[in-house]
């Protein structure tokens, strides 16, 4: 039995909808609980400036929080594998992460990050998946490029900005306008611009979904 073309487009804009709330949510709940444990406060930002931790730094500790996830113990090996690295480069950051309280490690041996130093690694790797979601889910951009970007973009971005992207997409999710359709007439905008009779129909159709939610919402109350 053919699906038709219609009906299979509407059940994959369904399929998209439902993945895009459910990534979302899982952003948002990770989001909320590092606020609930005082790792995106100002008292935490005030401290990873004291440390003096350079970006490199950062992508050491976010590296081996991810890997202590991953694995039950941590190598240097390991860590210079994820990250592309020599093993001696490896070893002499774990030198400089240990004399500021971020990992416990002997030569030779395992390693394993401080309260501190999961802390901080949980954080930045919030901060990566936080702005690697809204650059592929929100402004489409092509994955590796985003990952790329994110973990430029992680290490400055502050804890209030953090926070405002992650409120623009419980905005666009809530939102009457909100979801994939309303992101896939921003992506079509990027690409060919705001046609005066598409932008008269779009208006049209938008107030039709305005009105269905106003009356559910009425219904609801």
């Amino acid at each position: 039995m053919t699906v038709p073309k219609e009906k299979q487009r509407k059940s994959e804009k369904n399929l998209d909808n439902y993945f895009f709330n459910c990534k979302f949510r899982i952003i948002k709940l990770s989001f909320l609980n590092l606020k609930k444990v005082g790792t995106m406060n100002s008292k935490q930002a005030a401290a990873i400036s004291t440390d003096k931790l350079t970006p490199t730094m950062e992508d050491y500790l976010e590296a081996i929080y991810n890997l202590s996830q991953e694995k039950k113990v941590v190598r240097v090996k390991d860590i210079a594998k994820r990250l592309g690295v020599k093993m001696p480069t490896v070893t002499s950051m774990l030198k400089s992460l240990g004399e500021r309280g971020m990992i416990d490690h002997e030569k030779y041996e395992y390693l394993e990050l401080t309260g501190k130093g999961s802390d901080i690694g949980s954080e930045i790797d919030q901060r990566h998946q936080t702005l690697k979601a809204f650059l592929t889910d929100i402004l489409k951009i092509d994955h590796d490029q985003a990952d790329s970007d994110a973990c430029k973009m992680e290490h400055a971005v502050s804890p209030a900005t953090l926070e405002s992207i992650v409120e623009f997409m419980a905005f666009i999710e809530n939102c009457p306008r909100g979801g994939n359709d309303w992101l896939e007439l921003f992506n079509e905008y990027r690409k060919h611009g705001a046609p005066r009779d598409k932008c008269l129909e779009r208006m049209k159709r938008f107030a039709h979904e305005y009105d269905a939610k106003i009356k559910d919402m009425e219904r609801e109350r």
